[in-house]
């Protein structure tokens, strides 16, 4: 029987997506995973133990401090994690491990002292990640619902909210800025059991920057983007979610700039399927606008038209593979779960994004987006 390679994953499984792959632990500070022929080892400290035996039963459980006992006993001085790291390769008569790309380098140097040599191991230390089984999908869609409420309650803000004499939104009596409205998504998503990043809240000119979060009061009758990717306090899953709405009547330019983003959306849809090309589908979106009038250039400094990619990879981390761009060498397959989210954006109009996650199976797309376009609320 052939086992997967040896690896070794220092770090904390808060930011990074692998070792809560391979684990499914938050615990405060980084911590050390073995996979060595085949099985999972994890080094906790004793206020771990107990929890990491009861929510990691793959994985065989060592305590960080009687393995720093046992080095005393060895007479190592200043025993530390490189001392810990080695002798517990040693044991499995290990002098070489593979890491992933991001290990840190002082630690990998350290290693080095002990005579173990350390190996970044090519096209990522878990590729699978990639695909994702029915249980991950529904994290995910769990992490989808959360953006959903977050956004509800904002789109219930926004509709409540009255149109000035001046055009500034007012909400209770006091201008309606992105902030507030931010705070008022950001709380929904907490209550649903997720944690909000960077939620955006962009409206008129800043609509035109896909990743300005938006500050200062927002206007009627101007488009505002509202992008919600929270991350799921219990799974570490991601959700992502966009919808661009006015309050009040939007121009007939602007309803045209919508309608288009609108219908790119839904032919981008159509075009995912096991074995279709990643780059081709962003081409597709970049055509259908091209042939629509809406063309992408550099005007006084700045990108004009669809400059973005047509989507991205969703799980563990809010960007991963697959990437649909211009330059992507990916070809979907079933398991993907990717994000459709074409966007025109032009200083004078105004931006619009729109944004569903699809999952890829061997019948075509499932959309795991459940809310409702409404552009003019």
């Amino acid at each position: 029987m052939t086992h997967p390679p040896n690896l070794l994953i220092v770090a904390d499984a808060e930011p990074d997506a692998n070792m809560l792959y391979a684990v499914g632990l938050f615990a405060p500070g980084p911590f050390i995973y073995f996979r060595v022929h085949g099985k999972g080892c994890l080094v906790v400290s004793d206020l771990e133990l107990d929890r990491a035996n009861k929510k990691v039963p793959h994985c065989r459980v060592i305590s960080y401090s009687q393995s720093l006992e046992k080095l005393r006993r060895l007479r190592v001085k200043q025993p530390g994690m490189p001392a810990v790291i080695a002798l517990l390769l040693r044991e499995q008569r290990l002098r070489k491990i593979f890491v992933p790309a991001n290990f840190p380098f002082g630690l990998a140097r350290d290693l080095r002292h002990y005579k173990i040599k350390v190996r970044v191991k090519k096209g990522g230390i878990f590729p699978e990640r990639e695909f994702k089984h029915a249980d991950e999908i529904k994290k995910i869609s769990a992490a989808i619902i959360m953006a959903e409420v977050g956004l509800a309650e904002g789109i219930q803000a926004l509709k409540s909210s009255k149109i000035a004499r001046d055009g500034k939104l007012m909400y209770h009596g006091v201008p309606l800025t992105s902030e507030k409205l931010r705070s008022i998504i950001d709380v929904g998503i907490l209550q649903a059991g997720g944690r909000p990043g960077h939620t955006i809240v962009a409206g008129g000119r800043q609509a035109c920057d896909p990743h300005e979060e938006g500050h200062g009061p927002l206007r009627g009758h101007q488009p505002i983007i509202l992008d919600v990717f929270p991350r799921s306090r219990k799974t570490g899953y991601f959700g992502d979610l966009t919808r661009t709405v006015v309050r009040g009547r939007a121009s007939e330019p602007l309803r045209k700039l919508y309608d288009t983003v609108w219908r790119a959306q839904e032919m981008g849809f159509l075009k995912i399927r096991a074995a279709a090309a990643a780059a081709k589908i962003h081409a597709a979106v970049q055509e259908f606008f091209e042939s629509q009038g809406y063309k992408t250039c550099k005007k006084n400094g700045h990108l004009t038209g669809f400059f973005h990619g047509a989507g991205h990879g969703l799980g563990l981390e809010i960007h991963e593979p697959p990437r649909l761009s211009l330059h992507s060498a990916d070809i979907l397959k079933p398991g993907h779960v990717l994000t459709i989210e074409p966007g025109l954006y032009y200083p004078g109009l105004g931006g619009v994004r729109l944004e569903d996650v699809a999952c890829v199976t061997a019948n075509g797309p499932r959309n795991l987006t459940k809310f409702e376009k409404v552009f003019e609320i």
